[in-house]
């Protein structure tokens, strides 16, 4: 069998290269050894929102208690939620496969292995040999452990174990503090869990600025979580009776405990050496500056360890299509990637922020607005939150927000930034009212 284009991994990047090269009228193949849509559709971002955005409003209902103006109960039934997520995710499956027929795409199931730079084997129902012009490997990544922290899938959980759970344990402890620690956290505890949140790092969602960490964990701690950081878990030890967490200096005990402590790799078995692509760390792929890992062929997503975001994933495999079909000739850019943390309060974040710009040793001033008087943030009881904005040399280069419905705001955020705009610049466009907008517009323009 002979393809112009291969594409490895069905998640979001394989998928949007797969369309666009068949669009571009390349005889496609897109080989998946597991369910279509990756662990973004099927164990990550399309579950976790979908759980997060059942329980909002909890989160809602409990903000208008606080100001005392309602009063009352939202139950959540945890297994019908289970079974609403399995329904959209196998509709999702359907549409993709549907999509993919559409375009004369040949769906070939089984694990892909390289023989040489432009042969590999798939071992399915059947084993095949097939020969490629291009290639393109998008086979992502799955959680990482360390010794002592594996998951025994029964009361030591990864995110894909808990998000199979259909009843709530009455607590839980979540160690790693980063989006998916966060996020699964805030859905468990508006179901009732008491939260234990556990870092290693100085402070909770490392990656965001530091003002916005700190702001975080005075909302969490608002929400009676136990939040420990600059602290490394020893030991877990599962029981009947639940898990023991090994603390430097003491002991929890919980009913369940989430490991979240980052991501790895899906790189082994994929026969790497036989084309002489060279790996990194626990087995990134290394790319040149055109995403390639060898002269035909390119590795995209979390698989080449650049940024582990869907829609990061996705650019790039859309950015390789234009590049083997000679549309775009120009190195693929490696600026910041937007990003967001759901939940009650979300954070974005766009451009550089704090800790990245006095890494760089760049000079800038920050200018910023609190949502406390924003009437839409208002009018949600959520008036916590800030957004603050980053220039240098009088442009933008960084937005960074906390507070309710902040996701709203992260493509006009990134627009802004991607376009260094000047305070003369934001003057020329009108911000609706009432709208967080108004917000962003105030921190633009705050002295």
């Amino acid at each position: 069998m002979q393809y112009e284009l291969v594409i490895i991994g069905a998640g979001p990047g394989g998928y949007a290269a797969c369309l666009k090269g068949a669009k571009n009228g390349l005889k496609t193949a897109l080989i998946e050894a597991g369910s279509l849509g990756g662990t973004c559709l099927n164990r990550g971002c399309i579950p976790t929102k979908l759980f997060l955005g059942a329980t909002e409003p909890i989160a809602g209902l409990k903000a208008q208690q606080r100001l005392r103006l309602a009063s009352g109960e939202i139950k959540i039934d945890l297994k019908k939620l289970q079974q609403r997520k399995k329904s959209l995710v196998s509709a999702t499956h359907k549409a993709m496969a549907a999509s993919l027929k559409k375009l004369g795409v040949d769906l070939i199931s089984g694990q892909a292995r390289l023989l040489n730079s432009s042969t590999l084997e798939v071992f399915g129902e059947d084993k095949l040999n097939i020969k490629f012009d291009r290639l393109i490997i998008a086979t992502g990544s799955k959680n990482a452990d360390l010794p002592g922290l594996k998951p025994d899938h029964k009361n030591i959980l990864d995110s894909n174990d808990i998000l199979d759970l259909e009843s709530v344990p009455e607590t839980l402890a979540v160690i790693g503090a980063g989006a998916i620690g966060i996020e699964l956290g805030q859905f468990f505890s508006r179901l009732g869990s008491k939260i234990f949140l556990i870092e290693a790092k100085d402070r909770i969602v490392p990656t965001e600025d530091p003002e916005i960490s700190r702001e975080l964990e005075k909302i969490l701690k608002r929400e009676k979580w136990v939040i420990k950081t600059k602290t490394l878990v020893q030991k877990l030890e599962s029981s009947a009776d639940g898990v023991s967490l090994h603390l430097p200096d003491e002991e929890i005990q919980v009913d369940k405990c989430l490991v979240a402590i980052g991501r790895k790799p899906n790189s082994e078995n994929l026969g790497l050496d036989s084309a002489n692509i060279e790996t990194f760390g626990p087995g990134w792929i290394k790319t040149n500056d055109y995403l390639q890992a060898a002269p035909n062929i390119y590795a995209i997503g979390d698989v080449n360890g650049l940024t582990l975001l869907a829609h990061a994933a996705s650019d790039q495999g859309e950015y390789c299509i234009d590049h083997i079909m000679g549309h775009n000739k120009k190195p693929y850019p490696q600026n910041p990637v937007p990003a967001c943390i759901y939940g009650s309060p979300e954070i974005i974040r766009a451009g550089l922020n704090t800790s990245q710009l006095e890494a760089q040793g760049k000079q800038f001033t920050v200018t910023k607005a609190n949502l406390i008087a924003n009437p839409i943030a208002q009018a949600h009881g959520a008036g916590h939150g800030l957004i603050k904005v980053f220039w240098s040399e009088d442009r933008v280069v960084g937005i960074s927000a906390i507070g309710h419905n902040v996701s709203h705001l992260i493509t006009l955020a990134q627009i802004i930034v991607d376009q260094a705009w000047t305070r003369e610049e934001v003057s020329k466009h009108i911000f609706a009212h009432p709208t967080l907008d108004e917000s962003l517009k105030e921190a633009l323009l705050n002295v």
